[in-house]
């Protein structure tokens, strides 16, 4: 792990100390963590999607079918599983 330096509001801080042991965490820090870690695998699976999104458009203008284009995106996503 790495250090880092975060300014936060001392009334966040407070309000994270104080939910943190009732969602299962040790102390705050670790739940700022897992907050970091949520937003950011929703934010990578966004942006995974949108370049699928524009993988699939750019094979349809080459005249890929719809059916091949939606078989493959299958099939790597079970291959991802």
């Amino acid at each position: 792990m790495s250090v880092i330096s975060l300014r936060m509001p001392e009334g966040v801080i407070e309000e994270l100390r104080e939910i943190a042991p009732s969602l299962g965490f040790s102390g705050y820090q670790p739940l700022i963590r897992a907050y970091i870690g949520q937003g950011l695998r929703k934010d990578q699976a966004r942006m995974e999607n949108s370049q699928v999104q524009l993988l699939t458009e750019s094979l349809r203008k080459h005249g890929i079918d719809d059916r091949v284009i939606s078989a493959a995106i299958a099939e790597a996503q079970i291959r991802s599983a």
